[in-house]
């Protein structure tokens, strides 16, 4: 059974910073493509970051420049460095398996980030 468990969120003030992290488990970490998602209150989850197994990123246009996504296969885990925090960052992150851009496993709990301004 997959398992993704997202961690490192919390609350920050405008500007700062934070590294989300994402252990999988139950699937072959290595060869999968990852991504990050958000979802704000009240608003659609929304696509942010993904990394290929050979560590190919791309990101959303809204983000570029401020998130990095990095994967420690080793540890079946992946990261979103997020730097000079705005509020409109506000909102649950989640990761998953991409199959090409879709979503592949259930959906972890997320963790919170919240920017106060």
């Amino acid at each position: 059974q997959v398992q993704l468990v997202e961690s490192g969120g919390g609350l920050v003030q405008a500007g700062g910073s934070l590294t989300l992290s994402c252990a999988a488990s139950g699937t072959a970490f290595s060869i999968n493509r990852m991504g990050w998602y958000r979802q704000a209150p009240g608003k659609q989850r929304e696509w942010v970051a993904r990394i290929t197994s050979g560590g190919s990123t791309n990101y959303a246009e809204s983000v570029k420049g401020r998130f990095t996504i990095s994967r420690d296969n080793a540890k079946s885990t992946v990261f979103l460095q997020i730097l000079s925090l705005k509020p409109e960052d506000t909102a649950v992150y989640y990761c998953n398996a991409l199959n090409g851009v879709i979503p592949v496993y259930p959906w972890g709990r997320g963790t919170q980030v919240t920017v106060s301004s």
